[in-house]
């Protein structure tokens, strides 16, 4: 049994994390801290039975967790991530802090400098599926962001055979309005959200591109691509992310190929989801799941291949993914926590 601190638990991300969590069977919770909302129970904030008292991050000991997830703003988790390290930690930034190797990248995309450069090198992008074996060492691992999440999934099995050597990568992707975070903003109020759909930082401004484009490279090795084009949009719903991804049609294979291709990339992992030839990924194959559903659309007459990618925003691009880093770090069951919605191999609908 390992004792979890959770770090800014009031936020959609941290509450989800702490849902799972708390029916992890191997996980005690040690602590879960808030800034204005300490003293009180997590029920006053959330529709929850969970009798989880909120504290001060001032008055817990960081020694008492094995692992401390940081569900903090971005700039904020480089302080707590350093702290949490010392205190013997393994720590789970799900924040941006520690996903770009470079401090001058992270100080361009994100407007300020990073105060703890010499932790970027150290620090393992969790994207479970691709860096277990740097995962089973870590000490410090940076939760992927949940667009990336949907994209990198989706796009590695041709990244790792070098199919995509100087492409252009062009991702259109929609969001639950939960991925706006809990913070009050015009933009995710509710009449503005509602039978509405919004672009917003499309073409190659979004904070997630840098991200998205230093772990393209990294699974491409000396065939990468030449980077993407990322379209994101607000979706009215509460979660859900579903990426449309178009990429040139890798020369030379067939539609039996490039299916044979992801069926043995994936045929072990219990959370990716292969739909057979004709279905669609949906929100509805994901939401309020750990897996990411992937549907493949030849379009061989116009060298094309759009592919279909959805995950919940919350779970598989959040908390769920934190939880199988976790399992993997300390060598659980990968599906620990997450049986409920854990599949194995992959499946036909």
């Amino acid at each position: 049994m390992i004792r979890a601190g959770v770090l800014g638990a009031t936020g959609y991300t941290g509450f989800e994390l702490l849902q799972w969590l708390a029916y992890h069977p191997h996980v005690e919770i040690a602590f879960a801290t808030a800034r204005s909302d300490a003293g009180k129970p997590l029920s006053a904030l959330y529709p929850t039975d969970l009798d989880i008292q909120l504290q001060a991050v001032e008055d817990v000991s960081l020694s008492d967790a094995d692992v401390l997830f940081l569900c903090l703003p971005h700039g904020a988790a480089q302080e707590w991530a350093q702290r949490g390290l010392d205190a013997g930690a393994v720590v789970i930034d799900l924040s941006a802090d520690h996903r770009l190797h470079d401090a001058d990248v992270y100080a361009r995309w994100y407007n300020q400098p990073h105060t703890a450069p010499h932790l970027l090198a150290e620090a393992v992008y969790g994207l479970t599926e691709w860096r277990r074996e740097a995962l089973r060492q870590a000490r410090l691992i940076a939760n992927p962001g949940c667009y990336p999440t949907s994209i990198l999934l989706a796009v590695a099995p041709l990244l790792n055979a070098g199919l995509l050597d100087g492409a252009t990568i062009i991702a259109d992707s929609k969001s639950g309005v939960s991925g706006a975070g809990r913070s009050p903003k015009l933009g995710s109020l509710f009449v503005e959200v509602n039978e509405n759909l919004k672009p917003y930082n499309i073409g190659h401004v979004h904070r997630h591109v840098a991200e998205i484009e230093q772990e393209l490279h990294a699974l491409a090795g000396d065939h990468a691509p030449r980077g993407i084009v990322f379209s994101p949009h607000l979706l009215p719903v509460s979660r859900g992310i579903l990426s449309t991804i178009y990429v040139p049609w890798p020369q030379g294979l067939s539609a039996d190929d490039l299916r044979a291709l992801y069926a043995e990339t994936y045929a072990d992992e219990p959370f990716i989801w292969l739909l057979p030839e004709g279905a669609t990924a949906t929100l509805a194959h994901t939401v309020r799941t750990n897996r990411c559903a992937i549907s493949l659309h030849p379009v061989p007459e116009r060298d094309q291949l759009i592919i279909v990618s959805t995950i919940d925003n919350l779970v598989k691009g959040a908390a769920g993914q934190a939880i199988q880093n976790m399992n993997v770090r300390f060598g659980f069951d990968e599906r620990a926590g997450l049986m409920p919605v854990a599949r194995a191999r992959v499946q036909e609908v």
